[in-house]
């Protein structure tokens, strides 16, 4: 099972970026998908997750600018970024909770994808 994320780049202060994180391989289902962050000097941190029935949380920091959702047919999941500031600059991690064939669970993460804010 892989995790490829995209999406990522350098943008100016209240612009916007649409993440993308695809799973591939011996999927049988997937269970929360999510993304997280990590700044320079930080420990790595929630943004925003989504259950496979589509409930979504949100760190503070995201909430009524970022926006997580999932194509389920596609093993996808989405994080819509407005309204960026300085401060979101970090490598954005993708991870979800995978059942594979063997019927066994797994946390999968993905490569990261750099996001970098201009003020």
């Amino acid at each position: 099972v892989q995790l490829q994320a995209s999406g990522g780049g350098l943008v100016q202060a209240g612009e916007s970026l649409r993440l993308s994180c695809a799973a591939s391989g011996s999927i049988v289902s997937i269970n929360e998908m999510g993304w997280y962050r990590q700044a320079p000097g930080k420990q790595r941190e929630l943004v925003a997750a989504i259950s496979s029935d589509g409930i979504t949380n949100y760190a503070g920091s995201a909430k009524g600018r970022f926006t997580i959702s999932r194509d389920n047919a596609k093993n996808t999941v989405y994080l819509q970024m407005n309204s960026l500031k300085p401060e979101d600059t970090a490598v954005y991690y993708c991870n979800a909770v995978i059942i594979n064939y063997s019927y066994i669970g797994g946390d999968y993460w993905g490569q990261g994808t750099l996001v970098t804010v201009s003020s």
